[in-house]
């Protein structure tokens, strides 16, 4: 555990929980917290500086998530990612951003046009000079945008719901398997499609973008098989109340 970055926990107007709940999902995602990890309710309230209480609720919420199993008489562990989970969230966001593209095709506006353009120029300025986690942060926010531009902001709240097992993949995948400019210049194709109010030349490069994960999963579930639940082991159970 990498207890350096697990003490920046800045306060912000929200609850202890949540600021939790994200610290610990961005931790596990950027395999600070790494799959397999065993996680101690009282070691991790010590290192945030905060009650038992928020940190009980945070590992909830990550257990829905897909992210934490509790096992009996031993404590909260980090689940290993699991192939079906991650193709399964995969097909859920490509049925929801393939319906988000080609509504930006059709009602974006100059302004988010605007801003699309600036998200893709700062993606390319961080190819080289910046970390995985923060190329990946860049991402995140070229999708959020995508859904502001299609007028469904929504649409980005349900994807983030749903893809926690995607999101290591995609990690781990832009660190070695798919080049970053390759991750660009699909996003460029993308804004081209939404310039052009072409709703199907959207989805399409939409759904291309999305299967580059299928591309690359079995390569780095064969490199790195230490991460990846195999078919017998369990899949999470519910946290007790």
């Amino acid at each position: 555990m990498n207890e350096k970055s697990l003490t920046k926990l800045a306060l912000r107007p929200e609850s202890i929980a949540r600021q939790v709940t994200r610290a610990l999902r961005q931790a596990i995602v950027t395999m600070q917290l790494s799959p397999g990890e065993m996680l101690s309710e009282q070691d991790l309230a010590r290192r945030f500086g905060v009650s038992r209480s928020p940190v009980r609720e945070a590992l909830i919420k990550l257990n829905e998530a897909g992210l934490v199993r509790v096992l009996p008489q031993r404590g909260t562990q980090v689940v290993k990612i699991s192939r079906t989970g991650v193709e399964d969230a995969r097909f859920i966001r490509e049925a929801v951003e393939s319906a988000v593209v080609r509504e930006a095709a059709l009602k974006a506006s100059p302004a988010m046009i605007t801003e699309l353009n600036a998200s893709l120029t700062r993606q390319r300025r961080a190819q080289r000079s910046k970390t995985t986690e923060e190329f990946l942060a860049l991402d995140e926010e070229f999708h959020r945008l995508l859904a502001e531009a299609a007028g469904r902001p929504a649409a980005w709240e349900m994807i983030e719901d749903v893809k926690p097992q995607m999101d290591r993949v995609r990690f781990l995948d832009m660190a070695q398997a798919t080049p970053r400019h390759i991750v660009v210049a699909q996003h460029v194709v993308i804004v081209n499609a939404i310039k052009a109010k072409n709703p199907i030349a959207a989805e399409t490069a939409m759904r291309e973008h999305l299967s580059e994960i299928l591309r690359s999963l079995p390569e780095l579930a064969t490199q790195h098989p230490d991460l990846f639940e195999s078919e017998t082991e369990t899949s999470p159970v519910a946290l007790s109340a």
